[in-house]
């Protein structure tokens, strides 16, 4: 009986964590992001994206595009993924792709300062620097490893989008007001989040419904868990329901648009706009509280809707909603997987057991910061004060750096995901260098917080790069000569 007990208590801790997930973090994050990954492979001829990101263009200019793009994007591990499977399914190369993915969820500008102003500019300013580092280092080391196939890559790209014309103003503007209807759902501005005007609507027993999933999902915010609300049950199912017509109207899509394809459009919009509002359940009603996000939201919807009917050409609607489905089919399916997972192991981990393992800056400690942020991934922003009860718990400042470093990087579901857009060996090749460079990361703070002088430090770092950078040097040299070689093969 304890045995069904304990087993039952997993399940529900991972129903749990996927259905606060899919509440919060879905809608005004991720559907966003999907659409801008359609957008970007519908709309966005491949010469746009190989003119900063190519595997051809010129290091200096393409690493620090994409690192640039990610600090800039305030989004975290799962929004990421769509727009990274967005450049570089339309020709970006492996090592730009990837400093993209590194970056954009490790220091983007909000994660940096919520860092700055709760744990410590120092170690804000050393997730910066050591990111910037470390997610270019990365992305060259897979464009060294990788570079016959991402030659591959490119010449598939090129046969794919062979002769698409130049990218219309229309579709630019349609691209920009996608990526203002991310910021203004993800933001944390105050402008924001200040409620301009309140709705009381009578409609009783959501108080109690919302009591009750309090007691059927338990939580504990300081872990950084977080709750399943009335609301959240309200877009969960909204969610079922814009799956239900995607598939009858966007699945086959290239026969033909029909009724389905814009009940499913519209049923996005107006979910966006049910995810904006505040909502506050009381005894004999509910309190909608309409906020700056939701009129962002709105403005948006509007706008993106009259731009699908009247700006974009029917091709183009049709290969943007298309694309869009595309990426909703690959990826949320193994998100669900990947959250569900993650629910249920957090229940098995104690952070309390990081005071016996990671209360010093070793090895091992900054390796179990790392780990940790495998299996106990929080979304951006959500992982600072997390990171400070690891810090109130004995965490050394060294491993937590590894942590803060990691986490959004090789959180599950974000590898299960990433080796289904760039393959198996790609995938677990990078997450094999990102925990190698995110423990190097947390050996490094933590010896200056143990009072190593930060000049020794830069030189251990530039001795260590610098031998790593003539290995891999010599290692593509000597690919590039037996490739050269006579009887050499190039398939």
């Amino acid at each position: 009986m304890e045995i069904l007990d304990f087993i039952l208590k997993l399940v529900q801790g991972g129903l749990g964590n996927l259905a606060a997930y899919l509440a919060a973090h879905v809608l005004l994050c991720l559907l966003p992001a999907f659409y801008i990954a359609g957008a970007m492979t519908a709309l966005i001829p491949k010469e746009t994206i190989t003119r900063f990101l190519g595997r051809n263009t010129p290091k200096y200019i393409s690493y620090p595009a994409s690192a640039a793009a990610g600090f800039l994007l305030a989004v975290c591990s799962c929004t990421v993924i769509p727009l990274f499977a967005g450049i570089y399914k339309k020709g970006a190369g492996i090592g730009p792709a990837i400093t993209f993915l590194f970056v954009a969820p490790a220091i983007n500008i909000l994660a940096l300062a919520y860092t700055g102003s709760v744990i410590g500019m120092d170690l804000a300013i050393a997730r910066l620097v050591l990111s910037l580092v470390f997610g270019i280092g990365v992305g060259i080391i897979m464009a060294l490893i990788f570079s016959k196939q991402d030659a591959e890559h490119d010449r598939a790209t090129d046969a794919m989008f062979a002769g698409q014309a130049a990218m219309r103003r229309a579709a630019l503007i349609f691209m920009l007001v996608l990526v203002a209807l991310l910021v203004a759902g993800t933001f944390q501005f105050e402008f924001l989040k200040q409620s301009y005007a309140q709705i009381n609507l009578p409609i009783g027993g959501l108080d109690r419904l919302q009591d009750g999933l309090f007691q059927l999902v338990p939580f504990d915010p300081a872990k950084g868990e977080e709750g399943v609300t009335a609301q959240g049950v309200i877009l969960i199912g909204m969610l079922v329901l814009i799956g239900l017509t995607s598939w009858k109207g966007i699945e086959k899509i290239h026969d033909g648009f029909n009724a389905w394809t814009w009940i499913s459009t519209a049923m996005v919009g107006l979910t966006l706009l049910i995810a904006a509002l505040g909502f506050t359940p009381y005894a004999g009603g509910v309190t909608l509280a309409l906020t700056g996000k939701f009129f962002g939201v709105l403005v948006s919807v509007i706008a993106l809707g009259w731009m699908i009917k009247s700006a974009l050409t029917e091709a183009e609607t049709r290969d943007f909603l298309w694309e869009s489905w595309r990426f909703v089919k690959q990826i949320f399916p193994l998100l669900i997987v990947g959250v569900f997972a993650v629910g249920i192991i957090r229940m098995l981990i104690q952070p309390e057991w990081i005071q016996a393992i990671a209360g010093q800056n070793t090895l091992l400690g900054n390796f179990v910061g790392v780990v940790f942020g495998v299996f106990m991934y929080f979304p951006t922003l959500v992982e600072v004060p997390i990171a400070q009860m690891f810090l109130s718990l004995g965490m050394h400042r060294g491993p937590l750096l590894a942590y803060l470093i990691s986490d959004p990087e090789l959180s599950l579901q974000s590898i299960l995901i990433t080796a289904t857009i760039i393959g198996r060996l790609r995938a677990w090749v990078y997450v094999f260098w990102v925990a190698l460079f995110s423990t190097l990361a947390g050996l490094i703070y933590g010896s200056w917080v143990d009072g190593t002088s930060i000049g020794l430090l830069a030189l251990y770092l530039a001795v260590f790069l610098a031998a790593m950078a003539g290995v891999l040097w010599w290692v593509n040299r000597r690919g590039q000569a037996q490739a050269e070689a006579p009887g050499a093969t190039t398939d």
